[in-house]
C-alpha cells in the first residue's frame, strides 16, 4: 500500500532526518520535553502484589508501594543493552533509575514522541563506561522534527492502527511456528518410541513414562551403549606445566540440532590433559544445563575443528553400540527431555543434570536397519517442518522491517497520513 507525501518539503539540516514537511518546526528535544532519570529502587522493594507499577529500561518490572510519576509518559531505557528502548507508562507509577522519563514541556502526543524516539535509534548516542549508558544532556540536545499537534495526533492514530495490523500478522506467524515445533516434536517422539508400522506387536518398555514400544526393540540404559566424557573447568592453575592453547566448545556453541562455531573460544590446558578432553568425530554433544530449553540440547560433533575440547557444562557422549545419529535423535526427543527435566536440579528458570543421571537414560534401540529407515523418514519430515518454520520466520522479519519503516516514515514526514482513517 502506498501513502501520499506532503506537498512541500524543506531541508532539515539533520543528517539522519533529511527533508521534512515545509511547515514542520525543527527544535532541540529538550525544548518540548523535560528528560530526567528515574529514581533508585531495590529488588526488595518490588514484588508481584504492590500498589503501583514499576518501570525500568525494559518496561514493567513489578509493583511497589510508592510512585514517582502520575500521568502518561514515554520512557527511554538508559543503560546497557536497553539503551534507547522505548516504553510507555500511564497513571501513577514508579520510574527506576534505569529509565529516562520524558515529561512534556510543550503539549504533544506521548505516543508520537515515543515512536519518534524509537526511530532515532538512541542507542547510537550511548556512552561506554562500565556499561553503555545514555546521557540525558546529549539526548536532550538532539534536534527533532516537531509537527503541529493535530498532525501528531493523526500520526499517532495512524501508527496505532497500522502497527496493530502488523502485530496481529506477526502473532499469527509466531503461533504457526509454535504449532510447527509442537508437531515436529510429536512426529519425532512417535517415530523413535513406536516406529512406523502401526500393526507391529508391542511390549511394555519397563519404563512407566515411556509406555509400550515395538516388541522386537530393546531398551537399554545409556551407560551400556555409550560413555560420557565430562569437560574441562576453567580457572585451573597450570603453573610449571607444559601448556597448549586449543579451541573449546561452550554451551553457546551447542544449539538444538546444530553447532554454532563462528565464535569459538580458546583455552590453555596442560599438554598432558589434551587427550582427556579431546572431542572425537561422532561424539553426541549435550548441554549440562542452563535455561530449561537448553537442558540436554545438542548435536553430533563432526570433527570440523581439530584439536578441540569441551567445557565442563557440555557433555561428550561417545556411543559404541548405537549410531551417533540415532542417539542424538533420542536425546532430542520429548521422552528424553522429560527424563532430563525430572532428573535435573532446578532453580528459577535454570536446570542442570549430572553425568550420572545422563548415563541412566533409557534408550530405545530398534534393529540397525530399522534405525536407518527411521532416521531417513525423520530427515524428510523435519526438513519439511524446518522449511515451513524458516518461511514463517522470514515473514516475521519482513513484517517487522515494514513496521519499523512505516513508523520512521510517518514520524519523519516522509508520508502524509492526515485524513487516512482506515
Amino acid at each position: 500500500m502506498s501513502f501520499p507525501k506532503y506537498p512541500a518539503y524543506k531541508p532539515s539540516g539533520i543528517e539522519w532526518l533529511g527533508e521534512v514537511p515545509a511547515h514542520w518546526e525543527l527544535c532541540a528535544l529538550k525544548r518540548i520535553t523535560d528528560l530526567k532519570s528515574g529514581e533508585s529502587i531495590t529488588a526488595e522493594d518490588i514484588d508481584e502484589y504492590g500498589t503501583y507499577p514499576v518501570f525500568g529500561g525494559n518496561g514493567f518490572r513489578g509493583y511497589t508501594e510508592k510512585f514517582t510519576h502520575n500521568g502518561t509518559f514515554a520512557l527511554i531505557g538508559r543503560q546497557g543493552a536497553l539503551c534507547g528502548n522505548i516504553n510507555y507508562a500511564t497513571g501513577k507509577f514508579y520510574a527506576s533509575e534505569h529509565a529516562i522519563v520524558s515529561k512534556p514541556k510543550v503539549t504533544h502526543e506521548t505516543y508520537w514522541i515515543g515512536k519518534l524516539l524509537r526511530a532515532m535509534n538512541l542507542n547510537q548516542y550511548s556512552v561506554s563506561a562500565a556499561q553503555p549508558g545514555l546521557s540525558v544532556e546529549i539526548v536532550g540536545n538532539l534536534r527533532i522534527p516537531f509537527p503541529p499537534l493535530s498532525e501528531q495526533s493523526a500520526i499517532a492514530a495512524f501508527l496505532t492502527r497500522e502497527t496493530a495490523k502488523i502485530d496481529a500478522l506477526v502473532a499469527e506467524q509466531q503461533k504457526l511456528i509454535a504449532l510447527l515445533k509442537e508437531k515436529r516434536q510429536a512426529v519425532i517422539s512417535h517415530a523413535v518410541t513406536k516406529g512406523l508400522d502401526p500393526s507391529v506387536p508391542m511390549k511394555d518398555s519397563g519404563v512407566e513414562w515411556l509406555g509400550e514400544v515395538p516388541k522386537h526393540w530393546e531398551v537399554k540404559a545409556l551407560k551400556f551403549i555409550a560413555t560420557v566424557q565430562t569437560g574441562i573447568a576453567k580457572g585451573k592453575d597450570n603453573t610449571g606445566k607444559d601448556i597448549i592453547t586449543v579451541p573449546y566448545l561452550r554451551v553457546a556453541n551447542v544449539q538444538d540440532g546444530y553447532l554454532a562455531l563462528d565464535d569459538m573460544a580458546e583455552i590453555e590446558i596442560p599438554v598432558a590433559d589434551l587427550q582427556r578432553y579431546l572431542l572425537q568425530s561422532g561424539d553426541v554433544l549435550m548441554n549440562e544445563g542452563g535455561d530449561f530449553d537448553k537442558l540436554g540440547r545438542g548435536h553430533v560433533w563432526d570433527g570440523s575443528i581439530s584439536p578441540c575440547i569441551h567445557q565442563n557444562h557440555v557433555f561428550a557422549v561417545r556411543p559404541h553400540a548405537v549410531s551417533p545419529e540415532w542417539l542424538n535423535t533420542i536425546t532430542g526427543s520429548s521422552y528424553a527431555q522429560f527424563y532430563f527435566m525430572t532428573r535435573s536440579k532446578q532453580s528459577t528458570n535454570l536446570a542442570s543434570i549430572s553425568s550420572t543421571s545422563i548415563m541412566e537414560l533409557p534408550v530405545v534401540l530398534p534393529p540397525p536397519k530399522e534405525q536407518a529407515t527411521l532416521l531417513e523418514f525423520l530427515m524428510k519430515q523435519t526438513t519439511s517442518f524446518d522449511t515451513l518454520t524458516a518461511e514463517a520466520q522470514s515473514a516475521i522479519a519482513l513484517l517487522q522491517e515494514r513496521r519499523t519503516a512505516l513508523i520512521s516514515a510517518a514520524v519523519t514526514g516522509k508520508m502524509d497520513v492526515r485524513g487516512i482513517t482506515a
